[in-house]
């Protein structure tokens, strides 16, 4: 363990973060499941992806 994260929890622990604050942090970490159960259930877009399948320009 990182001695800034210790750091980081011992002011946690003197100063907790708000109300609001732990609902922002709980609804990113939301999103990022939500996001990560779509790509599970239904995949990747093929548009998106770095290496393209179809025609590709080669100079």
């Amino acid at each position: 363990m990182n001695i800034r994260f210790l750091f980081r929890m011992a002011r946690w622990a003197q100063n907790p973060p708000s109300k609001r604050q732990v609902r922002f942090f709980l609804a990113i970490v939301l999103i990022c499941l939500a996001i990560l159960a779509y790509e599970h259930l239904f995949g990747w877009p093929e548009a998106l992806s770095p290496d393209p399948r179809g025609r590709v320009w080669k100079p």
